[in-house]
């Protein structure tokens, strides 16, 4: 049986709802399933190494964009073989974890995958929107290009203002956040925590949408109820 450790929330939930004998760590930020009693090994940007060696995993997963590369180096140079994703669309997200759990934990694919790309198949996106997304505040930073939730709402009719932006998480003033000619601000509750004391009153006259974050920026069994849950979400706007 193999040994896995996920340094990656949604690659956490991903092993332990298809296949929990696997997992032998995670981190602190890995919170779902609920009730996940594994070893942790601190977080996405600062694993325990000499912690994670010692719990003998034959792989652990990452990604490219929660861990950072001097990390995954470390692991490797360790003699662990560390399975890195790449993940910036629904599509790309349902293929890679069809991969991961296949090729890098042995398993047989998990009926909630099927469910999973029969759900974003269906998705028809109604009248199309124009959204900021804030991430973070002080300072702020925004979805930029070439990501998986800009992706997930593209699929559901909204059209990231910042898509063509240069970078992937742009800090933008909040000025030109307001100027930026969007009619829906999109406010996640991570990884900042927006609330709806904190954050729509910054966006005066525009509607706004708080909404699961998980939903928004999770790969794992969260694409099964992502859909219908973020469309409800997204249309239960309210206007500061």
């Amino acid at each position: 049986m193999r040994r896995v450790v996920s340094i990656v929330p949604s690659l956490t939930e991903t092993v332990a709802v298809t296949a929990p004998e696997l997992l032998v760590g995670a981190t602190a930020w890995c919170t779902h399933p609920a009730g996940l009693d594994v070893p942790r090994v601190r977080g996405t940007k600062n694993p325990d190494l000499e912690r994670i060696a010692e719990l003998r995993p034959d792989v652990i997963l990452g990604n490219t964009e929660e861990n950072r590369p001097a990390d995954v180096e470390a692991l490797r140079a360790a003699g662990i073989p560390v399975w890195l994703t790449d993940i910036r669309t629904v599509d790309g997200a349902l293929a890679s974890l069809r991969r991961l759990l296949a090729v890098a934990c042995r398993v047989p694919v998990p009926g909630w995958l099927d469910e999973a790309s029969r759900v974003w198949a269906d998705v028809a996106p109604g009248t199309r929107r124009a959204a900021v997304v804030p991430i973070w505040r002080r300072p702020w930073m925004v979805v930029g290009r070439d990501t998986f939730t800009g992706d997930v709402l593209s699929r559901l009719g909204v059209a990231n203002v910042y898509a063509d932006h240069p970078e992937r998480y742009p800090k933008i003033p909040l000025g030109d956040l307001n100027a930026a000619g969007a009619d829906l601000v999109v406010l996640p509750d991570e990884p900042y925590r927006f609330t709806g004391d904190d954050g729509p009153e910054s966006f005066p006259g525009v509607d706004v949408a708080l909404v699961d974050g998980r939903l928004l920026t999770w790969y794992g069994p969260s694409l099964v109820e992502a859909p219908r849950a973020l469309a409800r979400q997204l249309a239960d706007t309210r206007r500061r």
